[in-house]
C-alpha cells in the first residue's frame, strides 16, 4: 500500500490515506511451474502404472533399475517370517554388492546329464576345452557350487546333453559377457501347468500371484549364481510343495522354483526367456526330436535368426505371448543353443558346423 497526505479544508490538518500500490507483475518464469506440474504428473503416472524393467538393467547392476519405486508407497505390505527377514537381507547384499573384477572373464558350460556327453565331439569343436558333467534343483547346485570355485568365471550356462550350439564360441561369450543381466526363462501361466500347480502350503513367503513358470535351461551371471546358493527360505518351499503328485496335482520344481525366486527378488535382472531353443509345437509331454534327417542347413539357420520369446499359456484360450528378445535395449537374436537332438544326428551336426558357423 502506499501513503497519502491531504489538507483537510478550513482545518489546517492532514489526514494520512492509504492508496492501493499495484504489484508489479512476477518476473518468475513459468517454465518453473510447468516443471514441477510434468514431474507431479511422471510421479502419478509412475505409482499407478509402475515399470516393470528398465532398459538400464542391461547395463547398470540391477538394484539401480528401480530407485524411485523404492520411495513409492508399497503396493502390498506383508510381515516377514524370520527366515525370510533373514535371507532377504543376504538376497538385498548380494545384489547390491559390487561385481567381481576379473582380468580374465569366463563363461561355465554345465552340462545336467547322466552319463556320458554323445555330442562330446561337437562340443569340444566349439570351445576346445574340457567340460564339467554331473546329474534338477538339487544337481543344479552343486554344478553351480564347482564352477563358483574359479572366481574367473562369472556366467554360468546349464545345458542338457542333447543340447547343441548355434553359434560359435566367440560370438557366444560376447553375447553374454556384454550384458549385466541373467537369461531365466519366466512367465506367468494362469493355467494348470501353471498356476493350476501352485500349493497354499507355500504362503506367506510365495503368493500365488508370484508364482511363475519357465524352462530349467539358463544362463546366469556370478551375482545370481551366488543368490540361488544362498536362498533357503524359498527353495524350502519348493522342495517341500512342489513336486510330482502333491495334492492331486504335478508341480515341477525345476519350471517354477528359478523364474519364481528372481520374478519376486530381482525381476528386473533377468531376461525372461532362455537363450536355449526348446520346440514344444507338437503338444506333447516332451519337446520335439530331431533325427538326422531333420538336421540341416535351413534347420540350424531358422532357429539361429528367430527374434521373437513366445510363451503359450495352458489353460483352454491359450494365449500365445510374444516378446523380442531385447540386448542392451537392441532387438538380437534369441538362441545360442539348441534342444532336443540325437546322438545320431552328430556327423550332420559336425559336418554343418565346421562349413557354416
Amino acid at each position: 500500500m502506499m501513503v497519502e497526505q491531504v489538507l483537510l479544508p478550513g482545518t489546517g490538518y492532514q489526514k494520512i490515506m492509504l492508496a492501493p500500490r499495484h504489484r508489479a507483475r512476477s518476473r518468475r518464469p513459468l517454465w518453473i511451474i510447468a516443471m514441477i506440474l510434468l514431474v507431479c504428473t511422471m510421479l502419478i503416472v509412475l505409482y499407478v502404472y509402475p515399470p516393470q524393467r528398465y532398459s538400464a538393467c542391461y547395463l547398470m547392476s540391477s538394484h539401480v533399475c528401480s530407485p524411485l519405486m523404492e520411495w513409492l508407497p508399497p503396493v502390498r505390505t506383508r510381515v516377514y517370517s524370520d527366515d525370510e527377514l533373514a535371507a532377504r537381507v543376504v538376497i538385498r547384499d548380494i545384489l547390491s554388492a559390487p561385481a567381481v573384477e576379473s582380468k580374465n572373464p569366463k563363461i561355465a558350460f554345465m552340462f545336467l546329464t547322466a552319463g556320458s556327453l554323445p555330442f562330446e565331439k561337437l562340443w569340444e569343436t566349439f570351445f576346445l576345452v574340457a567340460w564339467g558333467k554331473i546329474s534338477m534343483v538339487d544337481a543344479e547346485k552343486r554344478l553351480l557350487v564347482n564352477a563358483l570355485q574359479d572366481t574367473d568365471n562369472q556366467h554360468f550356462v546349464l545345458l542338457s546333453d542333447s543340447c547343441v550350439p548355434l553359434h560359435n564360441f566367440d560370438y557366444v561369450y560376447n553375447y553374454l559377457t556384454g550384458t549385466n543381466i541373467s537369461f531365466i526363462d519366466c512367465f506367468e501361466d494362469p493355467g494348470p501347468h501353471g498356476t493350476g500347480r501352485y500349493s497354499e502350503n507355500m504362503l506367506p513367503e510365495i503368493e500365488k500371484e508370484d508364482f511363475r513358470k519357465g524352462a530349467q535351461w539358463f544362463s546366469i551371471k556370478r551375482q545370481h549364481a551366488l543368490l540361488i546358493l544362498a536362498d533357503g527360505v524359498y527353495y524350502t518351499k519348493f522342495k517341500l510343495y512342489c513336486r510330482p503328485g502333491m495334492e492331486g496335482r504335478n508341480c515341477y520344481s525345476d519350471e517354477h522354483y528359478l523364474p519364481t525366486l528372481f520374478h519376486m527378488v530381482d525381476p528386473g535382472g533377468i531376461a525372461n526367456w532362455s537363450v536355449t531353443h526348446v520346440d514344444w509345437s507338437e503338444g506333447k509331454w516332451h519337446p520335439k526330436a530331431y533325427r538326422t534327417r531333420d538336421v540341416n542347413f535351413e534347420l540350424l539357420k531358422n532357429i539361429a535368426s528367430i527374434d521373437e520369446s513366445i510363451h503359450v499359456t495352458s489353460d483352454s484360450k491359450k494365449v500365445v505371448e510374444k516378446r523380442p528378445c531385447l540386448w542392451n535395449g537392441m532387438k538380437r537374436p534369441c538362441y545360442l543353443f539348441a534342444r532336443k537332438f540325437y546322438p545320431e544326428a552328430l556327423d550332420n551336426l559336425m559336418q554343418l558346423y565346421s562349413n557354416s558357423i
